[in-house]
């Protein structure tokens, strides 16, 4: 896939994730979906910012645990805007909560983090210097950000209302549509659609920007993280042997395999193989538990 050199706004553009050790939490990344980590805060900064890149290329971030925040380790889904003032704005009329208002990253952005109405927490990206993850959709990058919600029309309306988002069912699962974004991936990549239309996707998935599952009454509303990988099996046996748990063991899905996996933290992600053998697979619980 071509590198990617910024997003537009309404789709996801990167994730981090906050650990009380961010080195333990770097070493078992690193070692399972072969990052490069480096440590971009200043020696006298008083946490620390693994940057995660492939070939040189930032896929994702490793940071330490703030000062007030989430009592265990989470993945944390940032979507790309034009202004997180302006969005935050949004936010509020459409029945969202604001967890932390706009504020600068050094010169690196401008980021806020929100709740949607049912409690799932997302973050926005207002770019500057740092334009998301340069490498996406292969292994050891993020291939999709899943939202697991107990009301899909409610989901629906505040999306659609916040970033323009459409649903596309595509098989039984449900999938964030923006339209033009296939448009402007074709910019950089103008043989998309017809690699998409020879694989037997189906008319829309080039707009897709993430994806969404409804949830049992007693399952917690929230984004994840899904990280694309050679093989489901091997990711979960060495995810295992690192000191990670296998939440939900490697599973047939539309598209591919999948297993959920929890860092050694508890922080959970999902790791998916591409299987376009497995188009014809119908949508399960597979990600339910992650």
């Amino acid at each position: 896939m071509p590198e990617r050199d910024g997003y537009i706004p309404g789709v996801p553009c990167w994730n981090d994730t906050s650990h009380a050790d961010p080195k333990a939490a770097a070493a078992f990344y690193g070692d399972l979906l072969g990052w490069e980590l480096e440590d971009v805060m200043p020696p006298d900064a008083p946490g620390s910012y693994f940057m995660a890149r492939l070939r040189g290329g930032d896929v994702a971030a490793i940071g330490s645990q703030p000062e007030g925040g989430p009592p265990t380790a989470v993945w944390n889904t940032y979507v790309w805007v034009d202004s997180a003032d302006a969005t935050a704005a949004k936010v509020r009329e459409a029945g969202g909560g604001v967890l932390a208002g706009p504020f600068d990253v050094m010169d690196a952005g401008r980021m806020a983090a929100f709740t949607d109405p049912e409690g799932a927490a997302f973050c926005v990206w207002e770019p500057k210097r740092h334009r998301g993850a340069r490498i996406v959709n292969e292994p050891g990058s993020c291939v999709f950000n899943v939202l697991a919600t107990r009301d899909l029309d409610g989901a629906k309306s505040f999306y659609g209302s916040v970033f323009g988002w459409e649903l596309l069912d595509v098989g039984g699962a449900g999938m964030w549509r923006l339209r033009g974004y296939g448009d402007h991936l074709e910019q950089s990549d103008p043989e998309l659609r017809k690699r998409m239309a020879d694989a037997g996707g189906p008319d829309g998935f080039e707009d897709v920007v993430a994806s969404v599952r409804t949830t049992a009454a007693d399952e917690p509303p929230r984004w994840s993280v899904t990280f694309g990988v050679e093989s489901a099996d091997a990711a979960a046996d060495r995810a295992a042997e690192l000191g990670g748990r296998v939440v939900s063991p490697p599973t047939d899905a539309p598209w591919s395999r999948t297993t959920v996996i929890a860092d050694p933290q508890g922080a959970t992600f999902i790791a998916s193989q591409f299987a376009p053998e497995n188009r014809e697979v119908e949508a399960g619980s597979s990600v339910s538990a992650a």
